[in-house]
């Protein structure tokens, strides 16, 4: 059998979507989350409701007949095309991760393996697999708690975990608050997207982990292709490099017609070996396009994988990340690469995180925007501007500069450029009917909206994800709202009550709920203070005697 996860939160049409593409014949679920798929006519097993029944089959192991060249799962991607497509994992590129990771994570049964990833994110292959071939535990963390970082490093802590992977932007987001938050694990691993050295700084200046490691891997070479253990960040360096390719993968940085690069010299990321996909699934021109005969082999059948990613070579024999080929933009005649834009701007002291695109929000009128997450005190455009011209030609600097409290990111934690604001709109627009704040409570949600938001108006009814917020700004709302109003706010309260006004009944609500309780654990602490006698006297309803 070969699995396909599917992410319940995905749209209704997307799932159908997948199922019919992969030809799922059975839909395992819990609770009956998928159970009633619309056009789904196949088997489905809720394993909830069917629990007893599961429990009395045999236990033995079943003849299978799997080789390694047989499939494993089907993960979907999201298609250039706008249509997903199915990367095809064998049993052997599966074994090839497991079998090669005690090259850079040695497991074993006395670890502790977080599963922080979702299932459909093909990391969760390294997590689940990683973990239950070497015997130890896979704890589940949820996607609650990686985004708290104080209660993430408690849950750290408490349950003894030892392997942690985090995308990059998930990992700047959580070193940004707390950086020590990792300093109970034996191997942190962080990749998915361009990193900034600081936060590695900020983490190997406050007790690190035994082991950090940036690692670097398309869902089609099998999660992971290449690592780099991070033991010091030198000053003024623009990223780290992702490292050498792991024990039989290959890597070629090729120029436009397929040849390798000189060191140094920038070009396409190809890589090649055991962990490549088999293809993309019921898609044969485009597995005709992104895998290729492996020119530099002579091994019949050898392919490469065109990534489509901008690297170049170290004189350490490692690589270094650039960007993505296929962001590559063309203004009046030049041809620009954003990623190295972006590379510039995060080497400016007052830049935590940067993004660079090509609008054309108007028609003919095409830009260059960049959007920044401010270090400390915001920085203005002109600032940022003369930066960048004292270190790129004119014409690769961008013409509009945005400033956002955080990226928005995607359910697998990497930056969602398609949800990256229109430049100079006025987002408060988006309002239902405008009404201020009625009560206090409502006064301060308003300031904190207002200052993480990064917008000047916020009415008691607008929408939190209306208004730009999402996961990762609902974690800083809830730790304001946890330091100025002493209230416990789970992230599932946004999701439940987006706006103001719901909020702060709900932050009311919760107050009442909890002065009993006060009130009862006031009285408790009082009894300490009384006498057997007195206690006896108020058990049987009379007056304690006078002290």
């Amino acid at each position: 059998g070969v699995y396909v996860p599917l992410e319940a939160t995905y749209p209704l049409e997307r799932l159908a979507f997948m199922v019919r593409d992969a030809g799922v014949e059975v839909i395992v679920t819990a609770g009956g989350v998928l159970a009633e798929l619309p056009g789904y006519g196949g088997l489905v097993v809720d394993v909830m409701a069917e629990s007893e029944e599961i429990a009395g089959e045999s236990e033995g192991l079943p003849r299978s007949g799997v080789v390694a060249e047989n499939l494993a799962y089907v993960i979907y991607t999201s298609g250039s095309t706008g249509t997903p497509k199915g990367v095809s994992i064998s049993h052997r590129a599966i074994h090839w991760l497991i079998s090669t990771l005690k090259t850079y994570v040695a497991l074993d049964a006395s670890d502790r393996v977080a599963q922080a990833s979702v299932v459909s994110f093909d990391v969760s292959t390294f997590e689940i697999w990683g973990a239950l071939a070497h015997g130890a535990q896979l704890v589940g963390i949820s996607k609650e708690m990686v985004l708290a970082p104080e209660a993430l490093a408690r849950h750290l802590r408490e349950h003894k975990i030892t392997v942690l992977y985090l995308t990059a932007a998930l990992f700047s987001q959580i070193a940004g608050q707390l950086p020590s938050a990792f300093t109970s694990l034996k191997f942190l691993l962080v990749g998915g997207d361009a990193v900034d050295p600081s936060w590695f700084k900020a983490v190997l200046d406050h007790e690190p982990p035994e082991r950090l490691l940036h690692v670097y891997g398309p869902t089609e070479t099998t999660t992971f292709s290449s690592w780099y253990r991070v033991e010091e960040v030198p000053e003024g360096v623009r990223t780290l490099p992702i490292g050498a390719p792991i024990v039989n993968a290959q890597f070629y940085v090729l120029d436009a017609h397929g040849q390798p690069v000189p060191i140094g010299v920038p070009g396409e990321l190809y890589t090649g070996g055991d962990g490549l996909a088999r293809d993309y699934l019921n898609q044969p021109a485009r597995t005709a396009e992104r895998f290729l005969p492996d020119p530099f082999s002579n091994l019949p059948g050898s392919r490469l994988y065109k990534t489509g990613d901008l690297a170049r070579w170290l004189p350490d024999g490692t690589v270094e990340f650039l960007g993505r080929i296929d962001q590559q933009v063309k203004m009046r005649g030049f041809r620009i690469e954003p990623g190295e834009v972006e590379t510039v701007l995060r080497q400016h002291a007052s830049v935590r995180e940067a993004v660079v695109v090509a609008r054309e929000d108007e028609p003919g009128d095409r830009r260059l925007v960049a959007y920044v997450v401010a270090e400390g005190e915001a920085v203005s455009s002109s600032t940022l501007r003369r930066y960048l011209l004292d270190r790129l030609p004119e014409y690769m600097v961008p013409s509009v500069f945005v400033e956002l409290a955080s990226m928005p990111l995607t359910t697998s934690g990497k930056v969602a450029r398609r949800r990256l604001p229109v430049p100079e709109v006025d987002r408060s627009g988006l309002e239902v009917a405008y009404e201020g704040a009625r009560t206090e409570v409502e006064s301060v949600l308003v300031g904190i909206w207002q200052e993480v938001l990064g917008v000047e108006r916020v009415g008691v009814h607008d929408d939190f994800f209306e208004l730009g917020g999402h996961s990762l700004l609902a974690t800083q709302v809830a730790s304001r709202v946890r330091e100025v109003l002493a209230v416990e706010m789970p992230l599932r309260r946004f999701f439940e009550a987006p706006t103001i006004a719901e909020l702060a009944v709900s932050i009311v609500q919760h107050e009442a709920e909890h002065t009993d309780e006060a009130e009862m654990i006031r009285m408790l602490e009082e009894l300490e203070n009384l006498s057997d006698e007195e206690i006896r006297a108020l058990l049987n309803g009379e007056a304690p005697p006078e002290r």
